[in-house]
């Protein structure tokens, strides 16, 4: 039987202090980054994320068949690596896995000399890796930039020590530009220097340098917490581990959220959340190509404070662990919130939020085997008891999410 919580609040004050998680996508290229240099060195605060802990294992894995599970980014990432080492492996995942595509990275990999088959559907997982035949026979590649930013990640980590390097094109508009802007600081972090010309990006072969690191916190995970602050009636809360100059696309939330009455104010050991009682905006407009990880958490905002949500740049939500657009669709409609498709505008594609979240009757959310679904929807308990099917689905990216929520006072059961 599925286990179920059943999530309330007694009041809307969220005081409080929480040390978050190092960051997920953060550690993981720690990882990809490490298992590419010549010297070990240690990572501190490295995520206690499911997927960061099965990156590691499968890192060092001695087994033929590497199972990556539901884990989006390990696969990626661990499909470039493989793809350089000198033996057989199989690297396979969920039955959900198997439905998200591949075809973009097998491809610029077997340019670049990669051996690698599919063994189910063309253009999807699992994948036969075997070692290359003419590693480095070609050191100029292009990719849709429109295609996940983990796909070029994972690219642009193996660069250095491919033969000749790696030029990488990108054509069109580009993706979640943070997150290989997030990419290509680590790897100047540990010595390794780029050029980004035009659509352009140039990595002379060269060696990593060992060097301790010390992982930041994830702002996609403060996101469920600004929503709390949100919808707070009383907030006085300190979230521990997050950096002002932060390399992580989502940090942009800070300045998202003042729309929504909420100050940020950074100190040593992290941020402190306080609010004003300024007028809301009717309409909150924003374009998430860069941050795609926070639209869920501001839909749910939006609905919460009755506030009309006009999102774009949503393009990447429907080819993550689930597809979010037609789960917030599906969710919202539980609380009288809905999400619609707006006419396309200047080639982009709009969606809508509209009605102001009203919980009753205890809704029951279903998860979607998606971390983010049930974070983003826990805020609501603060209208109204609610309920979230398979809540273990955080282990993906924050394990202690709900132990993290009884200290503010939410009651999980």
């Amino acid at each position: 039987m599925q286990m179920t919580y059943h999530i309330s609040k007694s009041d809307r004050r969220i005081v409080g202090e929480i040390t978050l998680a190092g960051s997920k996508s953060i550690s993981n290229r720690s990882l990809i980054i490490r298992a590419l240099c010549s010297e070990n060195f240690p990572i501190h605060r490295l995520a206690n994320a499911k997927d960061t802990q099965l990156l590691q294992e499968l890192l060092t894995s001695p087994k033929i068949v590497r199972d990556a599970g539901a884990a989006g980014t390990t696969f990626r990432f661990l499909t470039a690596y493989l793809a350089m080492q000198s033996d057989t492996q199989i690297l396979t995942g969920t039955e959900r896995m198997k439905k998200r595509p591949i075809g973009v990275l097998v491809d610029a990999l077997r340019k670049l000399g990669a051996d690698i088959e599919y063994l189910e559907q063309d253009g999807y997982p699992p994948l036969k890796i075997n070692a290359p035949k003419d590693l480095g026979k070609t050191h100029r590649l292009s990719i849709s930039a429109g295609t996940s930013s983990q796909y070029i990640s994972a690219l642009l980590m193996i660069a250095p020590v491919l033969p000749r390097g790696l030029e990488l094109t990108l054509e069109g508009n580009i993706v979640s530009r943070p997150y290989i802007e997030m990419t290509l600081a680590q790897m100047r972090y540990f010595g390794v220097e780029s050029r980004w010309d035009g659509n352009t990006i140039k990595i002379a072969p060269q060696d990593y340098q060992a060097k301790e690191f010390t992982v930041e916190a994830d702002w996609s995970a403060a996101s469920y917490y600004y929503a709390m602050a949100a919808f707070a009636d009383e907030l006085d809360l300190q979230l521990n581990g997050l950096f002002k100059d932060s390399a992580q696309g989502d940090a942009v939330l800070a300045s998202m959220m003042e729309k929504f009455n909420i100050q940020t104010e950074y100190n040593e050991k992290g941020i402190h959340l306080a609010k004003n009682n300024n007028a809301l905006p009717p309409v909150f407009e924003y374009d998430f190509i860069e941050c795609p990880d926070l639209a869920q958490t501001l839909a749910v905002i939006c609905s919460g404070l009755n506030v009309k949500g006009i999102f774009t740049g949503l393009q990447t939500l429907r080819i993550k662990e689930t597809d979010r657009i037609a789960a917030l669709k599906n969710e919202l409609a539980k609380v009288n919130a809905t999400l619609s498709q707006l006419p396309d505008k200047d080639g982009k594609q709009y969606y809508q939020i509209e009605g102001q979240a009203i919980v009753k009757e205890i809704p029951i959310f279903p998860t979607y085997e998606d971390h983010r679904m049930a974070m983003a929807f826990a805020p609501l308990a603060m209208l109204g008891d609610i309920q979230i099917e398979d809540p273990n689905v955080v282990e993906k990216s924050y394990p202690d999410f709900w132990l993290d929520l009884g200290k503010l006072g939410f009651e999980v059961k």
